[in-house]
């Protein structure tokens, strides 16, 4: 397995950054629209993420795509995708 078709594999996300207050972290939140089984109602889920900014360069209400990774600490195990320029 070659080096590119690990990278397919990576989960890979986008939400918006809600907190920039620590070092070299970002907290973001990620929605979702998820259909009730029974119901059939759509409803909205939100989820709180930790994500490794090493370049500080996101603050808050900013898009980022993020990936998964090793862990950088115990609730750390996303790293920021940044933007080719």
């Amino acid at each position: 397995m070659t080096l590119t078709q690990e990278k397919k594999n990576i989960r890979t996300l986008q939400g918006i950054v809600t907190s920039d207050a620590m070092d070299k972290t970002i907290a973001v939140i990620v929605k979702r629209t998820v259909l009730h089984p029974r119901y059939r109602k759509r409803y909205t889920r939100t989820k709180k993420y930790f994500v490794h900014d090493p370049q500080n360069r996101f603050h808050v209400g900013d898009a980022v795509s993020f990936h998964a990774c090793r862990p950088f600490s115990r609730r750390k195990r996303w790293m920021v995708i940044y933007p080719q320029a």
